[in-house]
């Protein structure tokens, strides 16, 4: 996985960015009716059930806006919240609070969407020993948001992107002219580089897991779209030799029973990709 400073790098990018896309050269509809001068105070109110998400990043965000806000977090990141909750109040400038308005609820909503399912998913598993994880399923260019909001829910992050783990699916397995050939492969381009990655391999079938162990050093087999039957054999036969991941069609009705299959992990896209926001407002007062 990046690293903390990587990670807040991706952040301090996604603020930049976006201000930049919302602002421009100037929020013109405050410039022309709010005097610079002007002082306010608004609160972000909760309009919706579930799980906050967004709390600290929308401290960061009205941080690089204007520096002189004042952000008093009433509530913090991963509360449970319900229609009525104040999640902050922030104080300062009224063009900055402004400006910052969009950016902070666009991320916040999506966030405890996020977050909320999440949730749902490690409540469903808990006492199984298994472990939820995201993917690359994410939204172009706030990937750094959606990760953090799934640790927020109580899930655990894959790989962040392409660079910090190998991961070969099948394209790269049937490209690179079978199992064996993927593998050894990536062995010989990690020892030529230098790189110190884990690899992660999925497997179609019970015959796949076999070749992949055969291989060796492996740190996870992906088991795609296998059902209950083939999930608790493959398990079986990957004992203690390296960890399992069950993924592909997996919902919220099936997920305890992969989990009750023994595998470590299960990955969900829907995590991110299939979210419908958190009603969320920012208001004067």
């Amino acid at each position: 996985m990046i690293s903390a400073e990587q990670f807040q790098w991706e952040i301090d990018h996604i603020i930049a960015n976006a201000l930049r896309e919302d602002v421009g050269d100037g929020d013109h509809s405050s410039l022309a009716c709010i005097p610079e001068t002007a002082k306010g105070k608004a609160r972000l109110l909760v309009k919706d059930e579930g799980y906050l998400a967004g709390v600290d990043f929308a401290r960061q965000v009205f941080a690089a806006t204007d520096p002189e806000l004042e952000f008093n977090p009433i509530m913090q990141d991963g509360a449970q919240v319900s229609y009525g909750d104040v999640a902050f109040y922030v104080s300062g400038s009224s063009q900055a609070i402004l400006r910052a308005e969009r950016l902070v609820l666009n991320a916040m909503q999506r966030m405890s969407a996020i977050a909320t399912k999440t949730r749902e998913y490690t409540a469903l598993l808990e006492g199984t020993g298994t472990k939820i994880l995201d993917t690359r399923k994410t939204t172009p260019g706030i990937r750094a948001l959606e990760k953090w909001a799934v640790k927020i829910g109580g899930g655990e992050n894959h790989r962040f992107a392409l660079y910090d783990m190998i991961m070969l699916k099948d394209n790269h397995i049937d490209f690179a002219g079978g199992i064996s050939a993927a593998i050894g492969k990536t062995k010989s381009y990690l020892e030529r580089t230098g790189r110190d990655l884990k690899i992660i391999v999925e497997a179609r079938d019970l015959d796949e897991v076999r070749e992949i162990l055969d291989n060796g050093g492996i740190h996870r087999i992906l088991l795609d779209n296998f059902n209950y039957e083939q999930t608790r054999e493959a398990v079986a036969l990957i004992g203690d030799s390296c960890q399992s991941e069950s993924s592909g069609g997996i919902t919220a009705e099936t997920l305890r029973a992969y989990a009750e299959c023994g595998v470590d992990y299960i990955s969900s896209g829907a995590l991110t990709h299939s979210v419908s926001n958190m009603d969320l407002s920012l208001k004067a007062v």
